[in-house]
């Protein structure tokens, strides 16, 4: 049975990332502490690693030859292509073409994504938050680079429930990955005129984190958007996964509740997923833009409040839009 990639990909971690903006349940992703830039491990290539016989062009869907059943005790890492543009360094965000296999059986564990002109995955060069086979096959390598990678199951997913996966600890995998690009992580949009009423932001010139300072006034009792910076890039469509850097603050403290920031990676995932206020501002947006959205609870956490977040509390996100795919 064929798992999905974001299952392949997503650790406790993101998972819990994905569920934390679900809406009516939970609505927005829970705080984390910044995760360390994995130093890179240089994995080297091996006789296994070689084995594997990959043909065709960089972003094209490889074919793919294993010859099963292949048995490893280590992780090797053999580079086909080597790219020439930025390096995946530790702890960065990078978009990913994916073929993965069981490497007992040959077979397929999904379905081959972000080739053949289909929208990349993006991943953060992170142990704490993506597998390590993963993190493994891609770390410090350039853009336009492809390369294969054969370990262990259970070196490959760490702590992941294989049995979810259909493996055993016994099982072999094969990963063969295209470092496709390493996308911004801040919006480059134009900048727009503030709108009267709303908190103003100021943004770190090295980093672009947004400092939101709430005015001495009552909330908006509807949620209300405006635009810090027009992009100028593929509109947002309802259900598209986006990947966006966002905070989130308290209208009634200014307290930052939540931020993307401080993980040190953008967050991606469906418009569909979250409540309906940070919707509400992601659809009918432009890739590049950097909106603002004030979220009564109506819109919110509604009456059921969450953590820190009061059932009367309303919220104030900065949201810079960096991708979106259908």
């Amino acid at each position: 049975m064929r798992t999905s990639l974001k299952a392949l990909t997503a650790s406790a971690t993101a998972a819990l990332l994905v569920a934390g903006l679900a809406a009516c349940s939970s609505a927005e992703p829970s705080s984390t502490s910044t995760p360390a830039a994995n130093a890179c491990q240089n994995v080297k290539s091996g006789a296994t690693s070689k084995s594997v016989k990959v043909t065709g062009d960089y972003r094209a869907t490889p074919k793919v030859t294993i010859d099963a059943p292949l048995k490893t005790t280590d992780v090797e890492r053999t580079v086909l292509i080597k790219g020439k543009g930025a390096e995946a360094k530790g702890g960065s965000s990078v978009d990913i073409a994916l073929a993965a296999y069981n490497g007992t059986t040959g077979k397929e564990l999904t379905a081959a994504q972000g080739f053949d002109g289909s929208a990349a995955a993006t991943i953060q060069v992170n142990d704490t938050a993506y597998v390590p086979g993963l993190v493994r096959a891609v770390e410090c390598l350039p853009v336009g680079s492809r390369v294969v990678l054969t370990a262990p199951a259970k070196d490959a997913f760490g702590n992941q429930d294989l049995s979810k996966l259909s493996l055993t600890a016994k099982d072999s995998v094969v990963f063969v990955a295209d470092v496709v690009d390493l996308p911004p992580t801040r919006a480059n949009g134009k900048s727009v005129a503030p709108t009267a009423g709303f908190p103003t932001v100021k943004l770190n010139a090295k980093t672009g984190e947004p400092t939101i300072t709430i005015p001495k006034a009552d909330p908006p009792t509807e949620t209300k958007v405006a635009v810090l910076k027009q992009g100028d890039g593929e509109t947002v469509q309802p259900g598209d996964t986006v990947t966006v850097q966002y905070k989130g603050v308290l209208w009634r403290n200014g307290e930052v509740f939540d931020a993307s920031w401080t993980r040190g990676a953008p967050a991606s995932f469906q418009t569909t997923g979250v409540v309906a206020g940070f919707k509400k501002a992601l659809e009918g947006q432009k890739v590049g833009s950097q909106v603002i959205a004030i979220v009564p609870p109506a819109d919110g956490y509604g009456s059921a409040g969450s953590g820190d977040i009061k059932a009367t509390d309303t919220m104030v996100f900065v949201v810079d839009i960096l991708k979106t795919s259908r």
